[in-house]
């Protein structure tokens, strides 16, 4: 429980499940996956991969898939067991022993196979819930290589107003091939939105200029400032933009975030200078 006078955090996990992996703060390296430059200078793939939290299997087990069937296994199995619906080894009498007595029975299942071939739902071992007008975002983890063999689908989820288990649902790919799933490899990165950012009134109301020749002046002032004349200045520093957007992050100076020229795209960092695609085009 929060102290008296104290925020609630945007998002809140439970650990339902004993000795479960805790949820981890999304790493901007990618848990070292990502290339040095892309680290070191692409500050939009470092925002984008540290946002929000890894979510982790809560065992390690093994899916296999042969079209129609799905067996599985765990760490500390002894076999290969059909899949319709399983609990969490062990987890019945855990619930029922912590839970009320009017609940009792009730366990969230570990896996469970939908009706549709190759799609298993998955639990984390995390229940979740979010302040008011908060929501989260269940996806694969970002910018991380993804497995060959499944899919794991994404989904809004109003946990302000839906507290219960955080679940995942699974596209199986391959047949015929163990697919593995460990504690040690996020399964989910979890994100928090504020509803108001998917709105329908906010994706229904988007602009667009379909021609060039329909750009305003103001319009070509901008990309003067931000492709073309730092491509013109043998001094710009390497990384402007990342440095600007972290001195921001950091409470620097206001006046670094109202310099046109340190706000501006690096176009060494992105490949956008465009004289070298001119001289590629040719």
């Amino acid at each position: 429980m929060n102290a008296p006078g104290k925020q609630a955090p945007a998002v809140t996990f439970y650990s339902a499940i004993p000795g479960c992996r805790a949820p981890m703060r999304a790493d901007s390296a990618v848990l070292g996956t990502l290339p040095t430059r892309g680290f070191q200078y692409c500050e939009s793939l470092r925002a984008a991969s540290s946002f929000g939290w890894y979510v982790f299997p809560p065992i390690d087990f093994t899916l296999q898939w042969d079209g129609s069937q799905v067996i599985w296994t765990y760490r500390g199995a002894k076999a290969w067991y059909p899949l319709t619906s399983a609990q969490f080894p062990g987890y019945q009498k855990v619930f029922d022993h912590v839970a009320p007595s009017r609940l009792r029975g009730f366990s969230p299942p570990f896996l469970t196979c939908a009706t549709e071939p190759g799609i298993v739902q998955v639990w984390t071992g995390l229940m979740i819930e979010s302040a008011a007008d908060w929501s989260v975002l269940v996806r694969p983890p970002v910018n991380l290589p993804r497995s060959s063999a499944f899919d794991v689908y994404e989904g809004i989820v109003e946990t302000d107003r839906w507290f219960g288990p955080l679940f995942t649902a699974l596209r199986l790919i391959k047949t015929d091939v163990p697919i593995q799933f460990s504690t040690e490899v996020p399964l989910l990165q979890v994100q928090p939105l504020h509803r108001s950012a998917y709105a329908d009134e906010v994706s229904n109301d988007v602009g667009l200029v379909a021609n060039p020749a329909d750009f305003t002046e103001e319009t070509w002032a901008s990309y003067e400032r931000t492709i073309v004349k730092p491509n013109l200045d043998p001094r710009r520093p390497v990384a402007a933009y990342a440095t600007s957007v972290r001195r921001r992050r950091k409470g620097g100076c206001p006046m670094d975030a109202m310099n046109p020229r340190e706000d501006a795209m690096n176009p060494r960092e992105d490949a956008m200078n465009p004289r070298e695609a001119a001289a590629n085009a040719r």
